[in-house]
């Protein structure tokens, strides 16, 4: 789970400048493949400060210093990414995430509640 305290306009890569307004967000991203959760651990290095290059559209949000990462739900050895995302409200940013696949976006903005939903769909396989 993200959080921002404040609005804000960020640029994140080919997207362009995108408007990301204050509150929760959760990003749905796969941990499958070559990396695995060492992926997962690389976003926490990035939103702390610790790491600078940016891969994914994620990247650009976590590095935005007013971008909080607050935790994160894993599902190991599962492929849930889209059945989630495609299962959460709306985020702000078309495409956000979901380049190589047919997803509006793997980005969801609401409230604090957003994680306990997250948390839910894993747990149901995404379904």
């Amino acid at each position: 789970m993200l959080w921002r305290a404040e609005s804000a306009t960020l640029e994140v890569g080919a997207l362009g400048e995108r408007e990301f307004p204050a509150g929760w967000y959760a990003y749905t991203g796969s941990a499958l493949g070559a990396g695995g959760f060492a992926r997962v651990d690389r976003h926490h290095e990035l939103a702390a400060g610790d790491r600078e290059t940016r891969f994914w559209h994620v990247d650009y949000l976590l590095g935005h210093p007013e971008t909080e990462l607050r935790d994160d739900v894993r599902s190991p050895g599962a492929d849930r990414e889209c059945a989630v995302a495609r299962r959460l409200p709306d985020g702000p940013v078309e495409g956000f995430g979901a380049s190589d696949c047919s997803c509006r976006s793997h980005l969801a903005h609401g409230t604090e509640r957003l994680r306990e939903r997250v948390a839910s769909l894993h747990r149901r396989n995404g379904e």
